[in-house]
């Protein structure tokens, strides 16, 4: 009796259990399905991330790194460089300095000081069988505006080379050396407008004194500024690959490829506030990088193509677009009619989603290169052509009456016998600085006498406000002299114009 009550149970368990799963098929998923989809009338919605695109296939082949990097290693170098001893004065003119400063200088009489021999390393990649290299500006600086006084280069296979300087741009950081020989390995340029966020790639260099290290991860942005460019060069191009690879201190100038082994940047800078590797580098795009080589070796500068447009600067950090600011009346985007508040989406079929990457973009094309630009105006959008110039072209000038104010300045024309005494044309004399202005916020003093603006030559107070006007979305850093000091001074401004 008791066997027959245990069969009993068990079969009506087995029952209960084999009708539950029964109703939850066709009841409870049945509800489910219907809830998902229930926006879409039974299809997966409009706006859905599409992830499900590849349900069929949900897990892929693991990807390989080994191909890549074991054919991209021989092709980058390990960049040397030496700077010898030199005698170095900090020392502003007498008077120019804090009165600290002035006593020490009196009291102890120290004079020029003994700079020690400097070495440093970076990276560098080939791109040609015949031995050009591209690397960073700032790999083969000297710390100034000058190169290096020696610079090897070394390979995998440890072969060393003295290396010459073709041509540096410190507004992209770009570098292009060359070594003598025939057969060397190189890598192909790949396309960095066609990479994608969640890509993989891999970092390849020589840091921390280290040997060749390959480092992966993925691309986490594109188009990024992060003002470095701006510390080498007065008018820094930035639109960076940013991805979480490992990169530290000689990595500089080394390869970002793609897993196929093509090169889409050129490492250039880690985001670190400990002075290494803290998340993220930044790599300048192969398209920009080929643009600059390829004039460096042909050039030996870089000829730089305009549209003629400046920044709004309300709007320079804006992701939606590169908002114009002002148009240069006599350049290439006024040519094509665009105006004031147009907002750029498109160059070409590239993506134009910030001013960085509006930069980086014009920046990688060539002077009398014909673009399709796409633009939104009141929230339309419009395509028009326009033909890159080699001028970036005039601008309105800000009023001569209204420069002091804009600068915080008392400003007159140079007195001609100082501009005489000098060996100069002329200048502009700042007579007194005021409190609260742009020019108070630097180490300038009074009596600054200002000779360029921007590399351009300025020899009276008109000259100034036409240079200063056409600078517009631009770093301003003012060149000149103290009467009765040697040496020229330098001092960068932080200057935002309004359009009148």
């Amino acid at each position: 009796m008791k066997l027959k009550q245990l069969l009993l149970i068990v079969a009506v368990s087995a029952v209960s259990a084999v009708s539950s799963v029964w109703i939850y098929s066709k009841v409870v998923a049945r509800q489910h399905a219907t809830a998902f989809s229930q926006s879409a009338d039974g299809k997966v919605p409009a706006n859905y991330a599409g992830f499900l695109d590849n349900a069929a296939n949900p897990v892929g082949e693991a990807t390989d790194f080994t191909k890549a990097a074991n054919a991209a290693v021989p092709a980058v170098v390990h960049i040397k460089t030496k700077i010898p001893a030199k005698k170095i004065s900090n020392q502003l003119p007498r008077g120019k300095g804090n009165g600290f400063d002035d006593f020490f200088d009196q009291f102890f009489n120290f004079g020029p000081q003994i700079q020690p021999e400097q070495r440093a390393s970076g990276s560098g990649v080939i791109i040609s069988d015949d031995g050009y290299i591209v690397t960073n500006n700032h790999v083969i600086s000297d710390g100034g505006q000058g190169v290096a006084d020696e610079i090897t280069v070394t390979l995998s296979n440890k072969k060393t080379y003295k290396a010459k300087v073709i041509g540096k741009d410190a507004s992209s950081d770009i570098a292009v050396l060359k070594i003598d020989g025939t057969g060397f390995p190189f890598l192909l340029y790949g396309n960095s407008d066609n990479v994608k966020l969640g890509q993989w790639v891999l970092a390849i260099g020589y840091p921390l004194t280290l040997e060749t290290t390959v480092t992966a991860g993925i691309i986490s942005a594109k188009g990024r500024s992060i003002g470095i460019n701006g510390r080498q060069s007065e008018n820094p191009i930035e639109s960076f690959i940013q991805t979480d690879a490992a990169v530290n201190q000689g990595n500089s100038g080394g390869a970002l490829i793609t897993t196929e082994g093509q090169l889409i940047g050129i490492n250039s800078a880690i985001y670190a506030p400990t002075g290494t590797y803290a998340g993220y580098s930044f790599a300048i795009p192969v398209n920009l990088v080929k643009k600059i080589v390829n004039d460096l070796i042909k050039f030996g500068d870089v000829k730089r193509p305009y549209l003629g447009i400046a920044a709004d600067q309300t709007r320079i950090t804006s992701t939606d677009g590169a908002y114009i600011g002002s148009v240069a009346p006599d350049g290439a985007a006024a040519n094509a009619g665009l105006k004031k508040g147009d907002i750029i989406k498109k160059i070409n079929e590239v993506n134009i989603s910030s001013w960085s990457e509006l930069q980086g973009t014009v920046a990688s094309l060539n002077t009398g290169d014909k673009v399709s630009i796409t633009y939104k105006r009141d929230g339309k959008e419009f395509v028009t052509n326009a033909t890159l110039k080699a001028e970036q072209g005039t601008y309105e000038n800000l009023a001569a009456s209204n420069l002091g104010n804009v600068l915080g300045a008392d400003l007159e024309n140079l007195d001609k016998k100082i501009a005489q005494k000098n060996e100069m044309e002329g200048g502009v004399l700042v007579k007194k600085i005021r409190t609260g202005g742009p020019f108070s916020k630097t180490r300038m003093q009074d009596g600054f006498i200002i000779t360029s603006v921007n590399g351009v030559e300025v020899k009276n107070v008109d000259e100034l406000s036409r240079a200063i006007g056409g600078l517009r979305g631009e770093s301003l850093n003012l060149e000149g002299f103290y009467d009765g000091y040697d040496g020229m001074y330098r001092y960068p401004v932080n200057l935002q114009l309004e359009d009148e």
